[in-house]
């Protein structure tokens, strides 16, 4: 018998026990197990090849069939081992790849067919037997390069590798290589499979232990678990501030008004209470979102829309949240973007929105430029959206989970700032459904810039419509203001080309001054000027430094007007009383210029045949009927809706409304009373409000009936249309939203 054979009968047994005890515990499902798995019966596999192949040496003739066959069979099983470790090498230590596994596959088949037509030798000396030949070297060859590969591999990837899986294996090829090279030069001592076992029972003992990987398993599920926890009690926390901050001022705000004598006050009040009720609505829209983006359930819907009105929309919306900073807010629109595009604008809006709002709250001085450019090829539009910003900027380690979903970057740092952490996440969503892509470019501490590529269809390249915007321009270009010389004054370029070009319809001469000390260097040049436009937030001296100086040295005969981004309510009288003879917020609004302009330049002008333009809300008239008060019930369970519907409804004198608070009321009431329209809550108790439209047809109540509801989610709006209604409102509803419904139902 050969001396090898106890040896193997040895293995064999001891790995047979080490496949039972793995085979019959439970097992971490991974990839690297199930390989582990198929490595301890290929191994046994080999044991048992390894014992007949000696065997066939000692008692078969050398021209057997058999003894060939089970030495190709050996050769492939070493094959079939090197192979099966690559993988799990590879797989312990990254993430799976069907590529590689696809690759080392197709490599390994390849050489397997190889060896098979390899010849070999063998060789016998009494019970000494073992084959060699280029077959033999052609497998000790596979096994070099592959283990070179593993030691390649390992030390490019050592740092994304946990030592618990780095050491064993390093330890497995340092303690392979030896064995291998007194295998080589020693072929009668059949090394090999004794070594392919002592990998396996090492491997068992060090790394694929069925209960060490529980623990481990347990231990990592524990910190997932912890850490979900934590990052479940931080949303929730982050969440009860941003929800009741707008909150507390909706309330307290409220409040103030019911014991506010003052008007105007009143007014300012309730702007606030608006603004905090967007807020609020913003949170809200984000958490249903990334709900239903989280359930797939979030959809594109296209229409037609005018980008130029969308874009300005969300401008007037960012502005608010910059009155009180340094930060002037810069809009370039390319001459050649469409007038009506078709597409999903909603989402479009919401996207700019996002990344405005998020440049607005981390931007503390300098500016933040929205550019919107594009290139039209046929009926298509291909959108490039850029906002860049003055602001803190990006560490680029945070790069990766900058778009993470309720996670601000440096959160310690940014206690004071309003978010939920769901806007860059959402908007990389939406950019992605609408099939364009987002890029970001940052450099810490000096400010980042968001690209959004976008395609959509062309529906009209030119603005025909407008009449009343068209008679305003042409009002604008009729005034000649070319005897006067105005100077404006700004430490930002951009702005002075923005108030270049508003100025320029106007015929005027411009001259320009990039600080205060600019301003007065030209003034005590001898420099004549009709009107000083003056930033207030300058460098080194500020504006109303600024205007001192010019007060001191030349009086009171230069009307100055205070340009500036801070808007807040109370600020125009504040600069009055500085010493400015007038106020222009940024944006500058056309109206406002215009009316400046007239105002301070008014004996300069040429041509007076002017009329201010006057902005107001045109109530459509009715036909003239025997009855043309219109009747209108509200069907709503809230007292509060009702009394903020009944107020929006004050604006149309034609109609009379009436209200109740149940469906079973507004049945009652139907029965005795004819009514033109009805709005119709949906969420009531007793009786829903599908189920009450049901009873009101049944009734035969032909006139329309509108859903009005804060069941806003995607799809709604089909949903109560298919199921009886005539029209669709969500709440929070607005004065826009019901005139619509007034021109539809009741002209």
């Amino acid at each position: 018998m050969h001396m090898s054979v106890p040896l193997l009968i040895g293995s064999l047994f001891y790995v047979t026990l080490i496949a039972y005890l793995f085979f019959s515990r439970e097992r971490v499902k991974s990839y690297e197990t199930k390989l582990y798995s198929i490595l301890l019966v290929v191994d046994i596999i080999g044991i048992v090849l390894d014992i007949i192949g000696i065997f066939s040496h000692l008692y078969l003739p050398e021209g057997s069939l058999f003894r060939w066959g089970v030495v190709k069979l050996y050769l492939l099983f070493l094959l079939g081992v090197m192979y099966l470790l690559t993988l799990y090498i590879y797989y312990s230590t990254t993430r799976k790849s069907r590529r590689f596994f696809y690759i080392i596959s197709s490599i390994y088949a390849v050489l397997g067919l190889v060896s098979l037509f390899l010849p070999f030798a063998y060789f016998k000396d009494g019970s000494s037997v073992y084959v060699s030949g280029p077959n033999c070297v052609f497998v000790y060859a596979v096994v070099g390069v592959s283990m070179v590969g593993w030691v390649f591999y390992l030390l490019k990837n050592h740092k994304n590798i946990k030592s618990s899986k780095y050491i064993p294996i390093v330890f497995l090829i340092v303690f392979i290589v030896p064995i291998v090279v007194i295998q080589m030069s020693n072929p009668e001592y059949l090394l090999v499979t004794a070594l392919v076992s002592f990998i396996v029972v090492f491997m068992y003992h060090t790394i694929e232990n069925p209960d060490v990987k529980m623990i481990v398993a347990l231990n990592e599920a524990k910190l997932s678990a912890e850490k979900a926890n934590r990052a479940k009690s931080e949303f929730l926390s982050n969440m009860s501030h941003e929800i009741r901050t707008p909150l507390n001022a909706i309330v307290g705000f409220s409040d103030c008004i019911m014991e506010e004598n003052d008007l105007k006050e009143a007014k300012s009040d309730a702007k606030d209470i608006k603004l905090a009720s967007e807020n609020l609505l913003e949170i809200v829209n984000g958490i249903l979102d990334i709900s239903k983006i989280e359930a797939d359930k979030m959809e594109i819907v296209e229409t037609d829309y005018e980008i130029m009105a969308t874009l300005d929309n969300v401008i007037k919306l960012v502005k608010p949240r910059l009155i009180d900073k340094p930060v002037d807010l810069v809009a370039k629109f390319a001459e050649d973007i469409p007038h009506v595009l078709h597409g999903d604008g909603g989402k479009l809006r919401q996207i700019v929105t996002n990344i405005l709002t998020n440049a607005a709250k981390y931007t503390d001085k300098g500016k933040i430029v929205l550019s919107v450019n594009c290139v039209n090829e046929g009926d298509l539009s291909s959108l490039i959206i850029s906002v860049e910003d003055t602001g803190r900027g990006i560490k680029k380690e945070q790069m990766d989970s900058l778009f993470n979903k309720f996670q601000r970057l440096e959160e310690d740092k940014n206690t004071t700032l309003e978010g939920t952490g769901l806007g860059l996440a959402i908007t990389k969503r939406f950019v992605e459904m609408m099939g364009g892509k987002i890029v970001v470019q940052s450099k810490y501490g000096e400010g980042s810039k968001f690209t959004v590529y976008l395609q959509q269809k062309i529906v009209q390249m030119i603005d025909y419509g407008d009449k009343e915007e068209l008679i305003n321009t042409v009002e604008f270009k009729m005034l000649d203001f070319s005897d006067s010389r105005i100077l404006v004054v700004d430490d930002n370029n951009i702005n002075l080309k923005v108030a270049q070009k508003l100025l320029s319809n106007y015929g005027m001469s411009i001259d320009f001054a990039e600080s205060g000390y600019g301003a007065l260097d030209k003034l005590n040049s001898g420099e004549k000027y009709d009107l000083i436009l003056l930033d207030v937030m300058m460098p080194k001296m500020d504006g109303v430094e600024t205007l001192k100086h010019i007060r001191e040295d030349f009086g009171e005969n230069i009307p100055v007007v205070a340009l500036t981004a801070n808007a807040l309510s109370g600020l125009k009288e504040k600069y009055i009383e500085d010493g400015f003879n007038d106020y222009l917020s940024k944006p500058i609004d056309k109206s406002e210029l215009y009316r400046v302009l007239v105002t301070f330049l008014n004996d300069k002008l040429k041509k007076k045949e002017f009329k201010e333009p006057e902005k107001e809300i045109v109530i459509p008239k009715l036909r003239e009927t025997e009855n043309a008060i219109k009747h209108v019930l509200i069907v709503d369970d809230n007292k509060i809706n009702i009394k903020i519907a009944e107020k929006l409804l004050e604006h149309f004198k034609f109609i009379e409304t009436e209200s109740v608070l149940s469906g079973k009321e507004a049945l009652e009431r139907v029965g005795i009373k004819s009514y033109d329209l009805i709005f119709l809550d949906i969420m009531m108790p007793e009786m829903d409000g599908v189920e009450t439209l049901k009873r009101l047809r049944a009734l035969n109540f032909a006139n329309p009936i509108v859903t009005l509801t804060a069941d806003a989610v995607e799809g709604s709006r089909e949903k109560y249309l298919n199921a009886g209604f005539d029209e669709y409102i969500a709440k929070p509803v607005s004065i826009d939203k019901l005139q619509k419904i007034i021109d539809k139902f009741l002209r």
